[in-house]
């Protein structure tokens, strides 16, 4: 028998009987009475066994106790999400550096990258959109009404660098288009998040070109969900008023803002916000704090029978809900409409 043996039903090696293989015993262990080995239900191995159940229990009430900032902790340090933790909830991924993460300034620096100038030519003249690049070689995401009836795109992105676009394809039921930068490779492309998290009381930015100055923002809260806006689809209607700077034509509750939306019309459910659009901000984004794209913004709410140079927000904006842009993607990308 090595020196290490003990015979079969030993329970347990005394004070200087120490297996080699055995880790030593914790610190808290209280000295054993005596040379031999104790009863299981008694003495130290009792104690024992009772020290760390009374460490957990303690170590629970300090965690319940801090609640909230736990789940906040472990976000931080394991990179998951938590209920109630970020901003917004309509998406996962956090676009915007965890040095700037919730602030305006944040997801301005992070994703005005992704958000282009549109400038449309038509034979009756020019309009001023925005974009939101959702690939690196320069598919942009914009409103139907802004590109409708363009004979010649320019697009000029946040560098500064300007590229000609065409149509790939729209969906005018939507209000939607899918245009193609030429020759672009590089770009930044948008992180698309998900409308269906989205709650009234959501902060958001919008980015876009309103009235031309580019890479204006704004930001606000959601403030209601849902919204049925009704848009023109007829393109020489919508080209026309657009060119005019009163904002594209919509109706809402049995309404119409904005000029006539003629006998051509479509209805979506549209995110409500506060945040201020003007002429311009069309195709643009719309932005949790997460730096997630949550809608494209499409209309625009001015008072009756303001004129181009007097129209502005007045903090009742709509955007089309990102989930509906992503479902329709494909279509777009197959050439849909053009």
């Amino acid at each position: 028998m090595s020196e290490n043996s003990r015979p079969s039903g030993f329970p347990e090696y005394g004070p200087h009987q120490v297996n080699p293989e055995w880790p030593p015993p914790p610190a808290y262990a209280p000295p054993a009475s005596g040379p031999g080995p104790e009863p299981e239900s008694t003495g130290p191995a009792h104690k024992r066994s009772r020290g760390p159940a009374k460490l957990l229990v303690a170590v629970a009430i300090v965690a319940a106790a801090v609640g909230g900032t736990t789940a906040y902790g472990v976000q931080e340090l394991t990179g998951g999400s938590s209920t109630g933790v970020t901003a917004s909830s309509a998406a996962e991924t956090d676009v915007v550096p965890a040095s700037l993460k919730g602030t305006v300034a944040g997801v301005a620096k992070s994703v005005s990258p992704s958000i282009v100038e549109i400038k449309a030519a038509s034979s009756s003249g020019s309009a001023t959109g925005s974009g939101v690049i959702v690939t690196e070689d320069g598919e942009v995401v914009t409103n139907n009404h802004v590109v409708a009836g363009a004979s010649q795109i320019q697009v000029r992105t946040h560098d500064g660098k300007s590229y000609s676009a065409r149509v790939v394809g729209t969906d005018s039921s939507k209000d939607l288009a899918l245009i193609k930068l030429e020759d672009a490779s590089g770009l930044k492309a948008a992180t698309l998040g998900d409308s269906d998290g989205v709650q009234v009381g959501d902060q958001v930015v919008a980015i876009g070109s309103p009235e031309g100055l580019t890479g204006t923002v704004t930001s606000g809260i959601v403030s209601a969900l849902d919204r049925d806006v009704t848009v023109s689809t007829d393109e020489d209607q919508g080209q026309q008023q657009w060119q005019r700077g009163g904002g594209w034509p919509f109706e809402f509750g049995g309404q119409e803002f904005n000029g006539d939306t003629g006998g051509s019309t479509t209805t979506y459910k549209a995110i409500q916000t506060d945040a201020s659009l003007n002429p311009g901000n069309s195709g643009g984004a719309l932005i949790d704090m997460n730096g997630n794209i949550i809608g494209i913004n499409s209309a625009m709410y001015a008072p009756s029978g303001a004129e181009s140079s007097t129209a502005g927000s007045v903090g009742l904006g709509f955007a089309i809900p990102v989930n509906t842009v992503k479902a329709d993607l494909p279509d777009l990308r197959a050439g849909a409409g053009s």
